[in-house]
């Protein structure tokens, strides 16, 4: 039977949820073991598309000022913990870029966002299927396709031409962002993420659904390289 929780036990998670952890020793020379499990329930937490989303941009703010503690959590604890579930409260499409490190940018930690990547962050059948299991299986309550300044993939399909291998097979995704945006490269990419949501939310009946019962968002994004910073894009 599950032991109730003692004041101070309550007193630490209440810290948590406020983002006001220690360091991994701290909280363990605490007697805290027991506080791992809501590190993991973040989607029971997380209960709303909008608090999914305030979430995520709360963590940007953390990583902006240097302020980042998921690294100060104890990874090997959360790994043990999450072996046999995973309840993310939110899920990230973002560019292959090896710049946009997703976790690392919204200062979360193993279990808490459900990250796929494609270059050029696009709406491929593939990536419909995986944030449809996000959503309906493991209970993401805000999918953010997030585009990032200078996007090799975008700036390709603008340039055209010949390119090795199968780089091309991107260039129908996003070329209509490139038309949108009168070749201006950070307008396309900001038009790109747009597109991709906006596909996202209509081509998939699952989460299309979701959206109209207001059970999730599907929001766009933009990350810029230079300072870090993420803004959703209207």
């Amino acid at each position: 039977m599950k032991k109730s929780l003692t004041e101070n036990q309550l007193s630490r998670r209440h810290m948590l949820k406020m983002g006001l952890t220690g360091t991994a020793a701290g909280l363990f020379a605490a007697g805290a073991m027991d506080i791992a499990e809501p590190l993991v329930a973040r989607a029971q937490e997380t209960s709303t598309p909008d608090a999914a989303l305030a979430e995520l941009m709360a963590g940007n703010k953390r990583y902006l000022s240097s302020g980042i503690n998921a690294s100060a959590k104890d990874l090997a604890t959360l790994r043990q913990r999450t072996v046999n579930k995973q309840q993310p409260f939110a899920a990230v499409l973002s560019c292959a870029d090896s710049r946009v490190p997703a976790e690392i940018v919204f200062d979360q930690t193993i279990g808490q966002i459900f990250v796929t990547r494609v270059a050029g962050n696009v709406v491929t059948p593939e990536i419909i299927g995986s944030l449809e299991y996000g959503a309906a299986e493991l209970g993401t309550k805000v999918i953010l396709v997030m585009g990032h300044s200078s996007c090799g993939a975008v700036k390709a399909t603008m340039h055209g031409g010949e390119v090795p291998g199968q780089i091309s097979s991107l260039f129908p995704h996003i070329q209509p962002a490139v038309d949108q945006s009168g070749h201006d490269l950070e307008a396309a990419i900001r038009a790109n993420a747009r597109n991709q949501a906006m596909l996202l939310s209509q081509a998939s009946t699952v989460i299309s659904g979701m959206v109209k019962e207001g059970k999730i968002k599907v929001v766009p994004a933009y990350y810029d390289l230079g300072s870090g910073a993420v803004s959703v894009l209207q």
